[in-house]
């Protein structure tokens, strides 16, 4: 369960059908089906734009893990490669959910993509230099954790300002359809690109070409997103206090569907990191080379990138709470099989049914967020979800390869997998029993 929440063609035109769905008495949106929200022309170019920056983020983290593993042949640097990334974005969350209410955040994710394209091009040079250590490539990763802290929440919620609220829901879905195909394409080029640079100039050779064409594709991104034209209304700047920083804490504190869903993706995802081994574990259970970890690695997407298709037309409106605990159990379960087997088909069905059930969680706890927060704070709200999310992904490969290195590879992804089952009936079961109970969105209203 491995998500840049928040980094994803042609505009088709399908003809829509929509359901009313009710957040409270002062909103009500449709939620539209198919594509139709393409019509949109700056929806479209973000779109776009956030794909090519997936691919080549997808590409970084296979070449990285890959390089790492190469370099040093332990699984808790792997772990590092999480770690690094999640304590500088951690520091700076609060700060850039506030920025994300205060700035345009357009402006704020190009400055975002910027970073990401200098740290390839550093990635780049010390493949060409073939370093032999590994602490540069980490630095370098610190600093793509403190771009993607400022990115994540500026992203989370730009979406409202560049499309009207009766598309948002299909807005979403969309994005998140091709942002798991991203998640598909990019580790599966990333591998082959690497196989071949590797065969051409060695396992540096290989980092250095992925990097190469995911630093280009990176550029790609970043222009399109200087053609966006739409801007926030008009609002009002407030400083900096430490009161106005803690407000996106303050109201998922409150809303307590909102903070079931996303405390519930990171206690049951922190446990569950299994794709942060899938080097260790393509080379050493499966005893394959960087083409098949990179199909491996993009198996999670095809699961995911179906399932959003599926909710493209068919969104989540009834069982909403039983479908998004069913949708982590069904992560939970399927670690467990991967942990489990030694055989490529196996390992890659249930890495694609990971992703199917990380992709239904993912889809009702972003509409949960976004419904019911305010413009104003929901810059400072995404900060909040995005450390969930950060947690869950970084400090979760951190933790992977922490307990892999302590107990073993093959016993660290099936009791990270069982720990988060029992995470998932902990919550329905005890904790937020109402959240399970929740039928459909316009329910929010009597949670809150």
């Amino acid at each position: 369960m491995y998500r840049y929440g928040s980094i994803a063609v042609a505009s088709l035109v399908v003809p829509r059908r929509a359901c009313v769905v009710e957040r409270s008495p002062a909103l009500s949106f449709t939620v539209t089906r198919g594509f139709a929200v393409l019509q949109h022309r700056d929806f479209t170019l973000y779109l776009c734009g956030r794909f090519l920056a997936s691919v080549a983020t997808q590409m970084l983290i296979i070449a990285v893990g890959w390089q790492v593993y190469h370099i040093t042949g332990r699984v808790l640097d792997l772990g590092l490669i999480g770690l690094s990334q999640f304590v500088p974005f951690l520091c700076l969350s609060l700060f850039a959910g506030h920025a994300a209410d205060q700035f345009d955040r357009r402006w704020i994710i190009v400055l975002c993509l910027s970073v990401y394209s200098l740290c390839a091009a550093l990635l780049l040079g010390f493949a060409l230099a073939k370093i032999a250590v590994v602490w540069p490539i980490y630095l370098v990763l610190a600093f793509l954790g403190m771009a993607r802290a400022f990115q994540t929440p500026a992203a989370q919620s730009f979406v409202p300002n560049i499309v009207p609220v009766a598309t948002l829901g299909n807005a979403i879905a969309v994005s998140s359809s091709t942002f798991q195909v991203a998640t598909i394409v990019g580790p599966s080029i990333g591998g082959v690109v690497y196989a071949f640079g590797e065969t051409m100039h060695g396992v540096q050779g290989g980092a250095a070409w992925v990097y190469g064409v995911a630093g280009t594709m990176l550029a790609a991104s970043l222009a399109m997103m200087l053609f966006i034209t739409a801007r926030r209304a008009a609002f009002e700047r407030t400083a900096a206090t430490w009161d106005s920083l803690l407000e996106g804490l303050r109201f998922v504190w409150r809303r307590k569907p909102v903070l079931g869903a996303i405390s519930l993706d990171l206690f049951a995802v922190l446990f569950g990191g299994a794709t942060a081994l899938l080097p260790a574990f393509t080379k050493d259970v499966l005893h394959a080379g960087p083409e098949v970890f990179g199909y491996l690695r993009a198996a999670p997407g095809v699961g995911a990138g179906l399932t959003a298709l599926w909710l493209t037309w068919r969104p989540v409106t009834r069982r909403v709470g039983v479908q998004m605990f069913g949708g982590v159990a069904l992560f939970g379960l399927a670690t467990v099989v991967f942990g489990l087997t030694d055989r490529f088909w196996v390992a890659f069905l249930a890495l694609v049914l990971m992703g199917g059930g990380d992709m239904v969680s993912v889809y009702i706890r972003h509409l949960l967020v976004q419904l019911e927060t305010p413009d104003e704070i929901r810059g400072r709200v995404s900060a909040v979800n995005s450390v969930f999310i950060g947690a869950s992904n970084e400090l979760g490969e951190f933790e992977s390869g922490l307990t892999a290195a302590w107990f073993g590879l093959v016993p660290a992804i099936v009791v990270g997998g069982v720990v988060t089952l029992a995470v998932t009936a902990l919550w329905a079961g005890a904790l937020f029993p109402r959240l399970r109970r929740l039928q459909s969105f316009d329910q929010l209203k009597d949670h809150s």
